[in-house]
C-alpha cells in the first residue's frame, strides 16, 4: 500500500504501517540492547533497563549529539518532531546508526487543538495509539507522586490544626505550622482544564480537609517532571524528590517533600518511570522516548537519562528541545547540557514558509481555521519580512557556539522560489540550509537534510554557556532577556522582586540554573508581537523555586500553568473502531 499524506490523516498512516511494524526486540537488537536490557511492555514498545544498560555501555565512547530547535511557531506548529522523525530516517538512509530521543506527548495538547507529538506524515514514530495514549505509564506515574504529595500536605494541615502538640507529639509528627499563603505547589492532571486553573479546597467540616485557595497544574509542568528529565541516576532522582519545596512555614521557613515524609512513596511511584521508553519510526529506526514537553513553562527537553543511553547506543543521536530556540534550545543549551555533560555537535532550526510569512505580516493564523491564501501561495515580499525571526534564532544558535543548521520543513504548497529565498538568507548569516521533505517523502526526503548535518558534525565549534552560576540571578534574567530575546531591559513586579532578592541571598538557589517561564508564540512575552520585536521590556510577574530539579523559574508576561481546552478540541474526532478494537482520529 503506498502511504500518501496528501491524502491521508496521519493516523491513518500509522495505521497502515503498523501492519509492518517490527517486534520490540528487533529495535532492540538493532539498538544494541542485550536480552536483559530490554523490558517488553507488549508486542510494540518496551523500557529500557536504565541501571543495567548504562553499567556495561557508560564507558563506550559517544556518538554526534544533534539538537533539534525551530523558529517561533505559528499556534499549529512547525513540525519539530516530524523533523526529528525524518533526520532520524534520512541519517539511516545514508548508512548511519541513528536514535531518536524525544519526549512523550501530554494528555493536554493530545486532546485538544494541537493533538499528539508523534511526528507526522511518512516521518513519525509508531505504534501511535499507545505513543499517544499514556505509552506506559510515566506521566500517570508523576501525576500521582505530584498528588500524593499534595495530599500529605493538605493531611498534615488539617492535623495540625485539631490536634494540639501533645496530640501530634504521640502519632510521632512534628508542627511544620505551614502558612496556607504559601503553599508553592497546586494538584496536577494532563488536561487542559481552565475551570481548575482556581479552585477552593477543603470546604466542610474540620475532618473535611483544610480550607483554602488552591488549582491545578498540567501534569508536564510539575516539577517531578522536571526531575525525571534532569535525573542521572535513580539515586539522584530520589535525592532531588525530598528536597522539593512544598510549602513555607509561617515563620518563613522551607517545607519539603522529606518534612513531610512523603518523599519515599512519591519516589517508589516514580521507580519505573526512570527506565526511557523504546519505540520506532515508522521505517524501523530505535527512538527513546521520555519526559515531556512545554518548554514555554517547563524545562520541555527529554531526559538527559535517553540521551547519555542514546549518544552510546548509536552513532547520531537526534534529540529536541520544545519550541523555539529562545525558550527550548536555550533551556537545552544552559540547564540540560549543564546536567547531563554533554554538547551538541549541530543544532537544526526547524523553519516552514508559512511561520516565515506570519512573521512578515501575514494575516492571523489560527487552529481549525482555513488557512489563508498568503500562505498556500507565492508570496516573497511577507517571507523575505519574516526571515527577520529566524535571523534571531540563528544568532542564538550561534551564541551557543554550537553550528546551526536550518531545515525548511517543505510544504508541498511551497515554491522553489520561496525556498530559494530562505536558503539565501540563512546561508547569508552563518548557517547550513537544506530543504527537506521527509512529511511527504519519509527518509528518501531527508536525505539533504542528513547530508547538511553530518558535514556540520564536523565542524569545530566554541561550545559555552550564556551565564556562569555565579552570575547574581537578577543578572541572569537580563541577560536572557536582552541577549537572547531582543528585550531593551526587564521590568520587575513588586512580588518577583521580593522572591529574587530572596533567592540570590539564600546561597543554594543562588546557583541554580534558571528556567524561563513565557509564551512560546513570540521572542517576547507578548504573543502578538511577531518577527524580531524591539522597544520592549520583559516583565516579570512571579518567581518560583524548583530545588529539587535546581531551578529558579522566573515567570514573564501572563502565561499559565495550566492551558485550556479551545472550542475545537480534537477529542471530538478520537473514536474506537469496535470491530477491530483500533483507535482512530489521532493527529
Amino acid at each position: 500500500m503506498k502511504l500518501d499524506p496528501t491524502k491521508m490523516a496521519d493516523w491513518e498512516i500509522a495505521e497502515a504501517a503498523e501492519q509492518h511494524i517490527k517486534p520490540i526486540q528487533e529495535i532492540a537488537e538493532k539498538l544494541g540492547l542485550e536480552e536483559n536490557e530490554l523490558i517488553p511492555m507488549g508486542r510494540n514498545v518496551g523500557k529500557i533497563d536504565y541501571p543495567t544498560t548504562w553499567n556495561r555501555i557508560k564507558d563506550k565512547k559517544p556518538g554526534k549529539y544533534v539538537d533539534v530547535t525551530a523558529i517561533t511557531p505559528t499556534p499549529l506548529g512547525e513540525g519539530k518532531t516530524t523533523t526529528t522523525m525524518g533526520l532520524v530516517e534520512g541519517l539511516g538512509r545514508i548508512g548511519k546508526k541513528p536514535v531518536g530521543a524525544i519526549r512523550q506527548p501530554s494528555g493536554g495538547p493530545t486532546f485538544n487543538i494541537k493533538g499528539s507529538a508523534a511526528g507526522g506524515g511518512l516521518a513519525q514514530c509508531i505504534p501511535l495509539a499507545p505513543f499517544s495514549l499514556g505509552l506506559t505509564g510515566d506521566i500517570d506515574a508523576i501525576t500521582n507522586a505530584h498528588n500524593l504529595c499534595m495530599v500529605a500536605l493538605t493531611a498534615r494541615m488539617q492535623h495540625e490544626r485539631n490536634y494540639d502538640d501533645e496530640r501530634l507529639a504521640l502519632i510521632g509528627i512534628p508542627r511544620l505550622d505551614i502558612d496556607p499563603d504559601r503553599v508553592q505547589m497546586k494538584w496536577a492532571m494532563d488536561f487542559c482544564a481552565q475551570s481548575l486553573r482556581n479552585i477552593t479546597i477543603g470546604k466542610g467540616g474540620k475532618m473535611d480537609g483544610y480550607e483554602m485557595e488552591s488549582g491545578f497544574q498540567i501534569t508536564v509542568s510539575s516539577e517531578i517532571m522536571a526531575i525525571l528529565a534532569i535525573a542521572n541516576s535513580l539515586k539522584d532522582m530520589r535525592e532531588r524528590i525530598g528536597k522539593i519545596v512544598v510549602a513555607y512555614s509561617r515563620s518563613g521557613a522551607e517545607v519539603t517533600t522529606a518534612d513531610l515524609e512523603v518523599d519515599g512513596a512519591m519516589s517508589a511511584i516514580m521507580l519505573e518511570a526512570i527506565n526511557p521508553n523504546l519505540v520506532q519510526t515508522i521505517e524501523g529506526n530505535p527512538v527513546l522516548v521520555h519526559a515531556g514537553p512545554f518548554a514555554n513553562i517547563a524545562i520541555g527537553q527529554n531526559s538527559v537519562i535517553a540521551d547519555m543511553l542514546g549518544v552510546r547506543l548509536g552513532d547520531y543521536v537526534v534529540t529536541e528541545s520544545g519550541f523555539a530556540a529562545d525558550i527550548g534550545y536555550e533551556k537545552f543549551w544552559n540547564l540540560k547540557c549543564r546536567y547531563s555533560g554533554l554538547k551538541p555537535d549541530a543544532v537544526v532550526i526547524v523553519a516552514t514558509v508559512r511561520a516565515l510569512k506570519m512573521h512578515g505580516g501575514g494575516p492571523v493564523v489560527k487552529p481549525g481555521k482555513p488557512l489563508d491564501k498568503a500562505y498556500t501561495e507565492e508570496e516573497l515580499t511577507l517571507l523575505e519580512a519574516g526571515c527577520s525571526n529566524l535571523i534571531a534564532h540563528i544568532d542564538i544558535v550561534r551564541k551557543s557556539g554550537a553550528t546551526p543548521v536550518v531545515c525548511i520543513n517543505g510544504f508541498y504548497t511551497d515554491t522553489k522560489a520561496e525556498h530559494d529565498l530562505v536558503r539565501r538568507i540563512a546561508e547569508a548569516h552563518g548557517a547550513r540550509c537544506a530543504v527537506s521533505e521527509h512529511w511527504e517523502k519519509g527518509g528518501e526526503g531527508a536525505i539533504e537534510l542528513a547530508e547538511a548535518v553530518v558535514a556540520a558534525c564536523e565542524e569545530e565549534d566554541n561550545f559555552e554557556f550564556l551565564y556562569d552560576l555565579d552570575l547574581p540571578l537578577k543578572d541572569r534574567v537580563h541577560k536572557i532577556a536582552t541577549e537572547l530575546y531582543g528585550a531593551s531591559g526587564v521590568e520587575w513586579s513588586e512580588l518577583a522582586e521580593e522572591k529574587i532578592q530572596e533567592l540570590q541571598n539564600d546561597p543554594e538557589a543562588a546557583k541554580m540554573g534558571t528556567c524561563m517561564v513565557k509564551t512560546h508564540l513570540s521572542l517576547s512575552h507578548n504573543p502578538d508581537f511577531k518577527g524580531a520585536p524591539t522597544g520592549w521590556k520583559l516583565p516579570i510577574r512571579d518567581v518560583l523555586i524548583y530545588k529539587g530539579a535546581g531551578f529558579v523559574v522566573p515567570v514573564a508576561g501572563d502565561i499559565k500553568l495550566l492551558p485550556g481546552t479551545g472550542s475545537a478540541p480534537g477529542f471530538r474526532r478520537i473514536d474506537i473502531d469496535t470491530e477491530s478494537g483500533k483507535v482512530t482520529g489521532l493527529f
